[in-house]
């Protein structure tokens, strides 16, 4: 929601990359905990929840900095 609020708000601004950094941050640190916990777990899409992460963080990164 974040990402989102500041990208309709003001994307060029100096806090816009800051909100965007900590939200990649966030994604990924996400993907590392789960990656370590999820694979215990047989259901499936505990197991997919480091690679939903990776590409959200990469798609907020890739639409902040094109």
């Amino acid at each position: 929601m974040f990402v989102a609020a500041v990208t309709a708000v003001a994307s060029q601004a100096m806090i816009s990359a800051a909100v965007y950094a900590v939200a990649i941050a966030t994604l990924l640190a996400l993907a590392l905990v789960s990656l370590f916990t999820g694979f215990r777990v047989a259901l499936l899409p505990f197991r997919l929840c480091p690679v939903i992460f990776i590409v959200s963080a990469v798609l907020i990164a890739v639409g902040a900095w094109l």
